[in-house]
């Protein structure tokens, strides 16, 4: 395992050194052979450290682990997640009329066309008027759920607000109750339509903010469960809840709940944006499906993304990443790629159970620009810590009057990415100062300060505007480039454990809390906290 790596780490540890402007001065078409295009979408990762020998080393490692064998696996239907014992076919959601998709001998695609069918009605009857609250037209739509059942909707929806011509649409997620308090207050029960996005019907969170929606609900209203519908397979749970079952859209256990949206999870999306859009996003992902599948190694875009982001992680040790979104309305995007890729590629044993021989995935984190230039950008200009960064930016915005704003917006996206890449010399510092009339020792102290190391690494992802076939291609990209990561490092990516023991332990300490069962067999930190927040 560890040997697929060393010719890597060999070739990194003689060019450390070596600044990234460099590989420019040495190769005036670095950008173009460093970038790839699909589908109207460039990526360009030309500002990180990788030559034509890492790159092809990168190559040879994506081949030698199998990631071609295992794609086609995937996409064939075969039980990839092993520990689970399940297939990985969130792609199927998104599939084509044709398509042929198998799980044990069985075609799972009449069961996706016909869900989405009943999603598409459902959505039109309500955007329509036909389906009505108790009080009339609905309004607004709040959306229970939590990780994926609530992170993939809700940052999609932000996204696509240009394209908003339906009801007014609300997430809930957080057990804490002022988040369902703050999100209920203000609307009303009567004209108000509740979804509960729980697979099982039993998550705790979920399932405890949709009771207090219920009795919300309850107040003004005769009947609350004709004015909910559920995301769920548990069809004698949502029906002893009051759901009709015409109003249950139900999904297969080869679907994650972080790689979901495509699916009944997206049912919000789709009530906001109309069963036609929701379709454009659908085809952007599998545009990019299509990609994935039939581009060569060294000119696939999921590919190459993971590839740049193991060599920054795994070979030169940049324990993070930074997702910077110059997209506002992408703003939700950071927090949606920390749950795709941390639970996903959070891991500490290989497939076989054996220790990794390496680390796993970076922590990953963001926010969009230019609001990140006045917050965390200092650290990664001048702090001691590389922080591979990846920028997002559109050629275009949705606001035609505010063409110069945009302008503004992505002269910024270019210009931090330039920065992080040149920097600025101690020389230049002392140029500067001198101009300011500075001189000697004072000169020299306030130089320093204004020295930027540079040749730290980028990469930008650059389409023409966020629409919602583009935004389906940036999810499936970042969906692929978790896959391969997730292939080449040997871990199973589709699992999520480590997520299990909180939520037992926090079973355990309610009854502790509300004063029914003692502390006994708890450690002394837990058992002095628990006496201070019972008061």
């Amino acid at each position: 395992m560890t040997d697929k790596w060393s010719a890597l780490r060999d070739h990194q540890a003689r060019i450390a050194d070596r600044p990234i402007l460099a590989l420019f001065a040495a190769d005036p078409a670095r950008a173009a052979g460093f970038s790839v295009a699909a589908d109207g979408m460039l990526f360009d990762w030309s500002k990180t450290n990788i030559d034509a020998e890492a790159r092809a080393l990168l190559i040879i490692l994506a081949e030698v682990s199998g990631v071609e064998a295992k794609r086609a696996a995937m996409f064939a239907g075969e039980k990839i997640n092993d520990t689970e014992g399940r297939a990985v076919l969130h792609t199927a959601l998104r599939a084509d009329e044709a398509a042929v998709i198998r799980v044990d001998g069985q075609d799972v695609m009449p069961g996706v066309r016909a869900v989405k069918a009943r999603m598409a009605d459902f959505a039109r009857a309500v955007r329509s008027g036909a389906f009505t609250g108790q009080g009339g037209r609905i309004t607004d739509v709040v959306n229970i759920g939590i990780g994926g059942s609530d992170l993939g909707p809700a940052m999609a929806t932000l996204a696509l607000a240009p394209f908003h011509d339906g009801p007014r649409l609300h997430y809930v997620s957080n057990v804490d109750g002022a988040h369902v308090h703050d999100t209920l207050r203000g609307l009303n029960p009567e004209t108000t339509l509740v979804i509960v996005a729980s697979k099982t019907f039993t998550t705790i969170e979920t399932m405890t903010n949709a009771d207090t929606a219920k009795r919300w609900m309850a107040a003004r209203v005769a009947d609350p469960g004709a004015q909910f519908a559920a995301v769920s397979t548990a069809g004698d749970k949502t029906a002893a809840y009051g759901i009709a079952a015409d109003r249950v859209f139900g999904f297969e256990d080869w679907v994650g709940g972080r790689y979901s949206v495509w699916g009944p999870i997206g049912l919000s999306l789709m009530i906001a944006i109309g069963p036609e859009r929701f379709e454009e996003f659908l085809a952007g992902g599998r545009a990019m499906d299509r990609h994935f599948q039939t581009a060569p190694l060294a000119r696939n875009m999921p590919v190459l993304l993971a590839l740049v982001g193991l060599w920054h992680n795994q070979i030169c040790g940049h324990a993070t990443r930074a997702v910077l979104p110059y997209d506002q309305r992408l703003s939700r995007l950071p927090a949606y790629l920390q749950q795709l890729e941390m639970e996903s590629n959070g891991k500490r044993v290989a497939i076989d159970g054996s220790d990794l021989p390496t680390n796993s995935g970076p922590v990953v984190w963001g926010e969009p620009g230019t609001n990140g230039q006045h917050a965390f950008y200092q650290l990664i200009h001048q702090g001691t810590r590389v922080v591979p960064c990846e920028f997002l930016v559109a050629r275009q915005g949705h606001e035609a009057d505010l063409a110069h704003q945009h302008t503004l917006l992505v002269a910024n996206c270019l210009a931090q990415s330039e920065a992080l890449l040149r920097g600025r010399s101690l020389d230049e510092a002392r140029a500067i100062m001198a101009k300011k009339g500075l001189t000697g020792a004072e000169l020299e102290r306030q130089a320093r300060h204004r020295v930027f190391p540079g040749n730290r690494p980028s990469t930008t992802l650059a389409y023409d505007r966020l629409t919602p076939f583009v935004l389906g291609q940036i999810i499936a990209l970042y969906e692929h480039r978790v896959f391969v990561e997730g292939v080449i490092l040997g871990i199973n990516s589709y699992d999520q454990w480590g997520v299990e023991l909180g939520k037992e332990l926090a079973l355990a300490l309610q009854p502790v809390l509300e004063g029914t069962a003692g502390t006994e067999g708890k450690d002394g930190s837990t058992a002095q906290l628990v006496a201070f927040l019972k008061g």
